[in-house]
């Protein structure tokens, strides 16, 4: 299958790419490290404005989505300028909600589809925590059939990125929704919630190679840049077809996602999740976790010892990179999936 992103859906990339490339994300980030929400929450207003977190709401919430494709050009752009918050999880929560319905949903999506609800959470099987929960205006448990609304988001817990905190939510809280519904939407949830980790992680992991590229140009060694260095062209060429081979990856399971969401019924998030789309999404997953995380380690290695200062902006992505890596299916539990699917 020959796939390419449609006029409008570059353009979305390149305007989204535009605006946080002038938000200053680096000051951000430092600033929601420090515990400081407030730039990072006028950041999301303005993601709002251009219809990110609307992607994963359906229509009848007053949102545009679900739009699996369009979805994903957002968060390889968010991956790559590492816009602080719970962004995958945010997205997550349009897919568990819809899927839910009721009042939950009636409550919340037109607030996540408009910038004005920043939401965390965590699914069964999926791990304890819920990251940024402290920011979050909300914070979901799912436990088998049940959907609850944390009473609050808990202690913290050590975390590789300072600016992706993690928390485990306050037990407790009634139940907001219940029933096989749950369960349903929590299956399809969970494969939102790789989707969107695998698109950060592969831009993550381009910004990194990008930064890297740009380091060993003007970095010089004998009177030469390293970047002439045979050994040195050989470990960025090998880091970019990782990152590449990863990018079709993502894409079809983007397609894949989309027809499952396109079948008669699944309109309103309801679908539960088909076994081929939950492999493509490990798949893409699994790739684009590693390779972001390869690029990592280039770039720590052709940085040699300003890679580690806090003062340099490339430690926020350095630092993300593992954490995306293994959110939301570590690549084991994705190899797993891919073989069984």
């Amino acid at each position: 299958m020959r796939f390419l992103l449609t006029d409008e859906q570059r353009e979305f990339g390149r305007s989204l790419d535009a605006l946080l490339t002038a938000a200053d994300t680096p000051a951000v980030l430092r600033a929601w490290a420090a515990g400081d929400h407030g730039p990072g929450r006028a950041l999301w207003g303005r993601l709002a404005d251009a219809g990110v977190f609307a992607l994963a709401v359906p229509e009848a919430y007053g949102g545009v989505g679900p739009l699996p494709v369009e979805a994903a050009v957002a968060c390889v752009e968010l991956g790559r300028h590492a816009v602080p918050g719970p962004v995958a999880e945010t997205l997550v929560a349009g897919v568990l909600l819809a899927g839910a319905g009721g009042p939950v949903a009636a409550e919340w999506l037109p607030g996540i589809a408009s910038g004005a609800a920043m939401v965390s959470l965590t699914l069964e099987g999926y791990g304890p925590y819920a990251p940024d929960a402290d920011a979050a205006d909300a914070v979901f448990t799912v436990t088998g059939d049940e959907l609850r609304l944390a009473p609050g988001p808990g202690e913290p817990s050590a975390s590789v990125d300072p600016a992706r905190r993690l928390f485990r939510p306050e037990p407790g809280g009634a139940p907001v929704a219940k029933g096989p519904a749950v369960r349903a939407a929590a299956r399809a949830a969970g494969d939102t919630a790789a989707f969107a980790t695998a698109a950060l992680a592969l831009g993550c992991g381009e910004e990194l190679l990008r930064a890297t590229v740009a380091y060993v140009k003007q970095r010089t060694q004998f009177g030469v840049p390293v970047g002439s260095f045979q050994a040195v062209k050989h470990r960025l060429a090998d880091t970019l077809l990782g990152l590449e081979f990863a990018r079709p990856l993502l894409y079809g399971a983007a397609v894949e996602l989309a027809s499952e969401v396109s079948r008669p019924g699944a309109g309103t998030g309801s679908a539960e999740g088909s076994p081929g789309a939950g492999a493509a999404v490990a798949a893409a997953k699994v790739t684009a976790g590693e390779a972001g995380y390869a690029a990592a380690r280039t770039a720590l290695q052709l940085h040699g010892a300003i890679g580690y200062t806090e003062e340099l902006d490339l430690a926020w992505w350095l630092r993300r990179a593992r954490p995306l890596r293994d959110a939301w299916g570590t690549p084991s539990a994705c190899r797993a999936r891919v073989l069984a699917g």
